[in-house]
């Protein structure tokens, strides 16, 4: 009986592992298939993703080949050689403004930076001195003016001899210039201005003793300012009386005044090698103070019909001008051949014509035959600043 029990029991646990090992393989197997199944329908998928990243990456390579950049459109007008020289402004009229007479100061009625007309008085002093003077002068000329009426009535009777009558007729002449001269002393407490202009410096105060050797301010005429410069010995035979002139200023970086060469000296420095230019030049809304630092343009020739390129668009290559000229989304290098140049443009002789539209914004570090992309036009006005 146990016997049978211990077969029975064995025969259960030999088929029982074969089933388990049946059921086990046959999972596998689902298994390979469904991870065959699966790196089929990934591979797939993937093959798909990559075509449209290769699709999408031809379309941003394009995108990215085209540089943005700014252009202008070139056009023809005026430029001019000139002579470039730098000095500080001057004032062609100034005047210090000294007393007449000594005294008091009494009432001060401009300040610096005022304003004044030829004429205007400037301050007074304490007059009452100068009053008393001037009634003395009076009544001693008035008395013998009397006196010599009387015998000069004398004179023609014959009662007066003709010496003592010469001498009281210029007794009566010498207390006239007397009263005079006191009345002129008298107006001289009060202190004018000799031109007109602005006051540049005022130095004296209320209450001070002042001596006619005492400057009491300075005025100057701020309508019409000088640039005396200095040029070189080869440019005699350039420069004329007459001849057109302007100046620009560092602080004043959009502004040009106009003015043209009002001396030139025919003498040269033998030991600087340069003769003196006089440039007188008109001081528009007043903007240019004594003193400013200045440029001056003395211009010598003037090209009517050149084609203009700002330089904002030159690029600068061992001493070489290039442009960089748009034709077709392709940026065309060109090296420049100058004529007259200033400070914001060059005259081009060769290689860029009228209508050419060359990069100003964008052509630092780039190459010839660029694809460019114009994302702005920047209207070109040089053609429209013309020389005096």
């Amino acid at each position: 009986m146990s016997f049978i029990k211990i077969l029975m029991l064995s025969v259960i646990l030999i088929f029982g592992s074969h089933m388990l090992m049946s059921c086990g393989g046959g999972n596998a197997q689902n298994e390979n298939t469904s991870s065959s199944d699966s790196t089929t329908v990934d591979s797939s998928k993937l093959g798909t993703g990559a075509e449209g990243e290769s699709r999408s990456g031809q379309v941003n390579t394009a995108e990215t080949d085209l540089i943005p950049v700014e252009v202008t459109t070139i056009k023809r007008g005026l430029i001019s050689d000139f002579i470039l020289l730098s000095t500080n402004l001057e004032t062609e009229k100034m005047a210090n403004v000294y007393p007449r007479v000594q005294g008091l100061v009494e009432n001060i009625l401009v300040e610096e930076g005022d304003f004044v007309k030829k004429g205007q008085v400037l301050m007074t002093l304490e007059a009452d001195e100068y009053v008393l003077a001037e009634e003395k002068a009076r009544l001693n000329y008035l008395n013998q003016k009397s006196d010599f009426e009387r015998m000069e009535a004398m004179f023609q009777q014959n009662l007066l001899s003709k010496e003592e009558f010469e001498t009281a007729k210029y007794t009566l002449q010498g207390l006239e210039v007397d009263w005079k001269q006191a009345k002129l002393n008298l107006s001289y407490t009060k202190i004018t201005s000799p031109i007109a202009g602005v006051v540049g410096d005022r130095l004296i105060k209320p209450g001070d003793r002042i001596q006619p050797t005492d400057q009491l301010y300075s005025v100057i005429n701020t309508t019409e300012m000088i640039a005396v410069v200095y040029a070189p010995e080869k440019e005699l035979g350039n420069v004329e009386k007459d001849q057109a002139a302007y100046i620009t200023s560092d602080h004043l970086k959009e502004e040009r005044f106009d003015g043209w060469v009002k001396r030139v000296s025919p003498v040269v420095d033998p030991k600087s090698g340069t003769f003196k230019i006089t440039v007188g030049v008109k001081n528009k809304d007043n903007k240019l103070r004594s003193g400013m630092f200045v440029n001056t343009h003395i211009i010598t020739a003037t090209h009517e019909n050149a084609v203009l390129i700002p330089k904002t668009a030159i690029v600068y290559e061992n001493e070489q001008l290039n442009v960089y000229v748009v034709k077709d989304s392709i940026a065309n290098k060109v090296t420049l051949k100058v004529g007259f140049q200033d400070h914001e443009k060059v005259e081009s002789l060769e290689g860029i014509k009228e209508g050419d539209q060359i990069i100003v914004v964008g052509q630092s570090g780039l190459k010839d035959k660029t694809k460019v992309k114009i994302v702005n036009e920047r209207k070109n006005e040089l053609a429209y600043r013309t020389e005096n």
